[in-house]
């Protein structure tokens, strides 16, 4: 019997940010999964990617959909939800369901568009830690999630070690290099050199849909690798026997780029993307020591997958070598995939088998704090 799932919102009357502005009237949208347990301490925190959302599993009470990670997330699943109690929301900066630059300043009655002040990733696991707080729970078991949602979870360990028994990162990294600061640039630059986005002043009018549409498929590249795109798409030609030596379509691999970037402009905001890839390219854990001497009481499990190229696999073992010149305790999988980037969304088999002993020992082996009530 499928899951059905009902967002929920969560009202904070302020949030203080990383730079010094306070945000009023913030909204969270998220979502929950299984039961919480008597001892409130079965709680797992599910961290979504870039373009991610509260709903990480079960079927949508109103979209119809299934969750962006259902294959994880579920009874039986890595994130077995006969065991434990799940939570996603939807990040600081967001546009499902989350406050963001789409959102009304109850200061002036309109969108804050660009007036939105800048976030970082430690803002969004703020957000989070006072969504954990609202619902009554002192500590987590886990807090685990891929791409930028890996960040998010190092981020936990670094401002909230206290908080959480263990962290999972998986496909991410403690800070982005010059190549991933690049392609988020020319992302950006897609969408603000498209005469729509209008400094940011978009909501009454026409959104910067072309300029929106070329971001997320320039983003698609990079979540795929040369293996899968050979696979799915070779140099196969769109309803062609010959290629027709002008700018239409020809080949498959144009189709589904054109396709997703359609897909997306109907269901994320472009002055989003704008400050939360900025945020992705501000975080850095690597330059400052950033784990407090709370943190040796978590413990960690990195993932990372073999044909990643956005956040390829060195970058997860730059990770671990951090946190063992700290003297934690952290586990490392490389896992075989063709999928790249996408492996932690799609090739879930080796991925639940490692998350599973990882999770269960936790549970076992690891004493919670106690609950606050």
């Amino acid at each position: 019997m499928e899951m059905i799932v009902q967002t929920q919102t969560a009202r904070f009357e302020t949030v203080a940010l990383e730079s010094g502005a306070v945000l009023s009237s913030v909204e969270v949208a998220y979502e929950t999964y299984g039961e919480l347990n008597g001892a409130r301490s079965n709680a797992i925190l599910i961290l979504h990617a870039f373009s991610g959302d509260a709903h990480a599993a079960g079927v949508g009470a109103e979209s119809g959909k299934p969750g962006w990670w259902d294959s994880m997330v579920g009874p039986g699943k890595a994130f077995d939800t006969e065991s434990y109690f799940v939570i996603c929301s939807n990040v600081l900066g967001g546009c499902q369901g989350t406050t963001g630059p789409q959102s009304m300043n109850p200061q002036t009655g309109a969108p804050y568009a660009m007036t939105f002040p800048v976030i970082t990733i430690a803002d969004m696991v703020r957000v989070q830690k006072m969504l954990i707080d609202a619902l009554g729970i002192g500590q987590l078991l886990a807090v685990a999630g891929g791409s930028m949602g890996g960040m998010q979870a190092l981020q936990w360990a670094a401002s909230y070690p206290e908080m959480t028994r263990a962290v999972i990162p998986i496909a991410t990294t403690a800070r982005h290099s010059a190549q991933q600061i690049a392609f988020n640039e020319v992302a950006r630059q897609s969408i603000m050199a498209d005469p729509d986005w209008n400094g940011g002043d978009y909501y009454s009018g026409k959104p910067p849909a072309r300029g929106l549409a070329i971001a997320r498929m320039v983003g698609h590249i990079t979540y795929m690798s040369d293996e899968s795109m050979r696979e799915k798409f070779g140099r196969r030609l769109r309803e062609k026997k010959k290629f027709g030596f002008d700018f239409s379509v020809d080949f498959e691999v144009e189709s589904y780029l054109r396709y997703r970037g359609s897909q997306f402009v109907g269901r994320f905001d472009a002055n989003s993307y704008l400050y939360i890839t900025k945020a992705e390219d501000y975080f850095d854990l690597l330059s400052t020591p950033s784990f407090a001497p709370e943190t040796a009481s978590v413990r960690f499990l990195v993932i990372s997958f073999t044909s990643d190229w956005l956040y390829p696999s060195y970058q997860s073992q730059e990770i671990v070598r951090v946190l063992r010149r700290r003297n934690l305790e952290v586990a490392y999988c490389d896992l075989q995939s063709n999928y790249g980037h996408d492996a932690f969304l799609v090739d879930v088999a080796e991925q639940t088998d490692v998350m599973r002993g990882f999770l269960t020992s936790t549970y076992k082996e690891k004493p919670a704090v106690a609950a606050r009530v």
